[in-house]
């Protein structure tokens, strides 16, 4: 297995925008491997290259309905609905909630392979995308939150043991509850 430790909020990586890709080959195909082993591991529907330390705009999901990785991803909203739900992140172990992003999306992009990718997505597998794409330009889920649950959330985790012990690389634990 190719399961690879998980960076944790307060890594400056998370911070950071990725870098476009640009080579095509065996690594690129063994960073998707890793990054969807990873997200599998840990119960994800997605998971974005810097969540395991790459910085390049790589991203995997699975919905459980739809499977694959996008490479230097583009998406825009395909109208103006909008959803609010549930929304987590393996960087952030123990943190949840309600996140508005765009109903459906239009995703664009290339394959480990460098041949286009283009689909739409509604519900769950348009959020994954806008949340991974986020992951992807330094953007943290708990940046799209609301003040009052900002503020909620970011005391959450001050409180949280790993924060507290100043853990931003943890071993994949197999346990779930991220994205």
């Amino acid at each position: 297995m190719t399961i690879q430790p998980v960076r944790l909020f307060g890594d400056p990586i998370l911070r950071s925008r990725a870098d476009e890709v640009t080579e095509f080959g065996a690594e690129l195909a063994q960073l998707v491997t890793d990054l969807t082993e990873t997200m599998h591991d840990d119960g994800g529907v997605g998971m974005a290259a810097p969540q395991i330390g790459v910085g390049l705009r790589v991203f995997v999901y699975d919905t459980g309905d739809a499977a694959g990785h996008v490479v230097n991803p583009a998406w825009s909203a395909i109208d103006e609905d909008e959803q609010v739900g549930p929304e987590g992140c393996l960087s952030i172990p123990g943190v949840r909630y309600d996140v508005r992003r765009a109903l459906r999306v239009r995703v664009s992009g290339v394959d480990k392979t460098g041949a286009p990718v283009e689909f739409e997505a509604d519900g769950l597998l348009a959020r994954c995308v806008q949340h991974e794409h986020d992951h992807l330009d330094g953007v943290l889920f708990v940046n799209r939150l609301e003040a009052a649950d900002r503020k909620e959330a970011m005391r959450t985790i001050r409180e949280s043991d790993w924060f507290r012990a100043g853990v931003t690389v943890r071993e994949s634990s197999g346990v779930g509850g991220g994205r």
